[in-house]
């Protein structure tokens, strides 16, 4: 059994976290902040969102200002250098998810419908931001697309389809077009969430209904599995040499219940086999 260890308590509900300058960035999903923890577990708030919104994520544009992607009625903002919030560009409110390859392409995904009202099921989308703000769709018919990766060499961009229990793989043109969709692991019944890449070609993928974290590789073979006591919404890859693997967990008690379920989330480590690669 992979020893894990509890570097942070007292979230609400963390997600989407990414490697940055030396620590662990998160959002923090019900406290409208965006976190920044050290492997020492001292956690320092470096946004206040203006508004209340569930979800929220993060990642770095090409010119190291960071861009947040809420379900807001301010989808997509960008954190200037003077700490003031500027729109980036519009978007849908639907928006959950995003990813900045190495060439600066902006990937954002968002369900086809509002779950946190409770709507019946629909597909959703991938969509690529350009650099003039024009919100572009790029896939469509992903089931609940989540959590996403960026192979090393950006040329392939991994979606965590948390609907259809399975990884789904595109190709990216030089212009962020994607095609030549395959699915690159079906997980059984296996419900992904966030999700990481390593040097050795694998992801490592969040569950929360499973209570785990797995690593897997392209065709699906299982290569570790880290069973956790509560729901796990998101994994990231850093530290040092790459080697630690956070995890973010909560108790779920579904959609319903994310305002009211209390300070349940936390950070969990482990060791990894491999370093991480790739984006985010």
């Amino acid at each position: 059994m992979t020893a894990t260890r509890t570097l942070l308590t007292g979230l609400m509900f963390g997600e989407s976290p990414r490697w940055h300058d030396g620590r662990l960035w998160l959002s923090n999903w019900g406290a409208r902040e965006i976190l920044a923890v050290d492997l020492e577990g001292r956690s320092e708030v470096m946004v206040r969102l203006p508004f209340d919104s569930i979800p929220f994520s993060i990642d770095w544009l090409a010119d190291g200002r960071l861009l947040i992607v809420s379900g807001s009625d301010r989808p997509l903002l960008c954190l200037e250098p003077d700490g003031s919030l500027s729109t980036f560009a519009p978007g849908d409110r639907r928006l959950n998810e995003v990813v900045v390859d190495g060439r600066g392409h902006v990937f954002v995904n968002g369900a086809g419908f509002d779950v946190m009202a409770g709507a019946a099921p629909a597909p959703g989308i991938v969509a690529v931001v350009s650099p003039d703000g024009g919100v572009r769709p790029v896939a469509d018919g992903i089931a609940f697309p989540n959590g996403m990766a960026v192979t090393p060499d950006d040329s392939t961009l991994i979606v965590a389809d948390s609907y259809g229990h399975d990884l789904t793989a595109f190709d990216i043109a030089d212009d962020g077009s994607l095609s030549n969709r395959r699915t690159w692991a079906d997980l059984g019944d296996g419900v992904p969430d966030g999700i990481c890449l390593d040097e050795e070609g694998a992801v490592w993928f969040a569950d929360v209904p499973n209570h785990r974290c797995m690593r897997v590789r392209d065709g699906g073979e299982v290569l570790d599995v880290i069973e956790l006591d509560r729901g796990c919404f998101a994994c990231m890859l850093g530290g040092d040499d790459g080697r630690t693997l956070f995890m973010l967990t909560a108790e779920w008690k579904g959609m319903a219940a994310m305002a009211s379920s209390g300070a349940t989330g936390q950070i969990v480590l482990a060791r990894a086999p491999a370093p991480h690669a790739g984006r985010p």
